[in-house]
């Protein structure tokens, strides 16, 4: 099997708290990520912009020689950032950001597009409030024949596993939400079903959950034929990465024996 290595990358903007940590996040950081980051009014919000581009930029380095600091982006139409065609050229690397007051997640991969979704498990009765808006009939439907803690786990899985799929396309809210679904049961457990007004097909991907320290992520990568998910956690973010061993992926759609 042709495993392709894919690295989900894992810091706590908290960990910025600490004077010493933020400036080096910041040393790394390009002056437009930093007057982006000024813009916020609340200090916490500062925090979680400057931890997610600074891990984003590490997380880079780690699958290319290059500088942290020296990383440039493009953003496509929809605001989507990939990496300046003129740094790592033939590398084929592709990554992702996520962020939440309590975590931030890169998600790079070695070829293919990917994107990543980061939500509190707090969220979930929030999340419940806006189904209406941000589910599509069937989702819907299938998360009202659930009650209790299931449902609001449900929940918290839709909104991560949609807001991943939407990042991977790069288009964000320009899908509509309703014109794609997160099924969930029979042999393959969860499947994506994509309206044809997308232009995409179901087996072009490939997805999974995972959970850590109260946070629900969801990851979404072009298929292939293997995937090997490793995590990292920067904590903080200037000191050298640790393996996550303990965090293990189930890929969906699972195929039918």
């Amino acid at each position: 099997m042709n495993v392709k290595p894919l690295n989900l990358w894992l810091a706590y903007p908290d960990d910025l708290l600490d004077e010493g940590v933020a400036d080096a996040c910041r040393a790394l950081l390009s002056e437009e990520e930093l007057a982006r980051a000024a813009r916020f009014k609340f200090d916490r919000n500062r925090r979680e912009s400057i931890a997610t581009r600074a891990l984003a930029r590490t997380a880079l380095s780690h699958e290319h020689p290059l500088p942290p600091e020296a990383w440039r982006y493009v953003l496509n139409a929809h605001g989507k950032p990939s990496i300046d065609p003129e740094l790592a050229s033939g590398s084929g690397l592709s990554f992702n950001m996520s962020n939440a007051l309590g975590m931030v997640v890169c998600l790079v991969a070695s070829r293919g597009e990917v994107g990543v979704d980061v939500e509190p498990l707090s969220r979930a009765e929030q999340i419940l409030r806006v189904a209406p808006e941000v589910f599509s009939a069937a989702e819907r439907a299938q998360l009202e024949l659930l009650h209790g803690a299931e449902k609001l786990d449900r929940a918290v899985s839709l909104w991560t596993l949609k807001e991943s799929y939407i990042k991977a396309r790069g288009m964000g809210l320009a899908i509509p939400l309703d014109k794609f679904a997160f099924v969930f049961g029979g042999a393959e457990q969860v499947r994506l079903e994509v309206d044809e007004s997308l232009n995409d097909r179901e087996d072009r991907w490939q997805f999974c959950l995972l959970d850590h320290a109260g946070h629900r992520i969801a990851v979404m990568a072009e298929r292939r034929a293997g995937y090997e998910l490793k995590v990292w956690e920067a904590h903080p973010i200037p000191e050298p990465a640790l393996r996550v061993s303990a965090l293990t992926a189930e890929w969906f759609p699972r195929q039918s024996s």
